[in-house]
């Protein structure tokens, strides 16, 4: 016997991360697996917190997952997330963030892991199965 997952719709799903090749792929797998709405695509940490800071008092364009690549010039997973603590609570209720990354750095996993906004790990690329079970464990 399948057991149903009882899932909610995810609304708003923002993608961070310098490579388009991979930004590309992700958003794909998000549309066809209609695992969200609607996908923003941030090529910079420093793109996705300035489209947090010009929405984060409309909780319709605020995302309800972020995921994250580690690995960035400038902004880097790391600084977004410092950064991200600084806004308003609706802002930090509303955004789960998981680690989307090809980095198998354990030092780097293990002190992104031990972020309270993040929820997850996963290595990319993404697939329909890290998207199943995002969706099974309703996250």
């Amino acid at each position: 016997m399948e057991m149903e997952a009882t899932t909610k719709t995810i609304d708003l799903v923002l993608l961070v991360d310098d490579n388009d090749t991979d930004n590309f792929i992700s958003k794909r797998i998000i549309e066809i697996t209609k695992f969200a709405n609607r996908v923003e695509v941030k090529s910079s940490g420093k793109g996705a917190l300035d489209y947090l800071k010009e929405h984060q008092s409309n909780p319709e364009n605020i995302p309800n997952l972020i995921f994250l690549d580690i690995n960035m010039p400038i902004v880097d997973g790391f600084v977004f997330l410092y950064e991200f603590e600084k806004f308003n609570e609706l802002v930090r209720s509303k955004c789960k963030v998981i680690i989307l990354s090809s980095s198998d750095n354990k030092r780097d996993i293990d002190k992104i892991v031990n972020n309270n906004h993040v929820i997850k790990f996963i290595t990319k690329p993404l697939t329909e199965v890290s998207l199943d079970e995002i969706r099974f464990n309703n996250i």
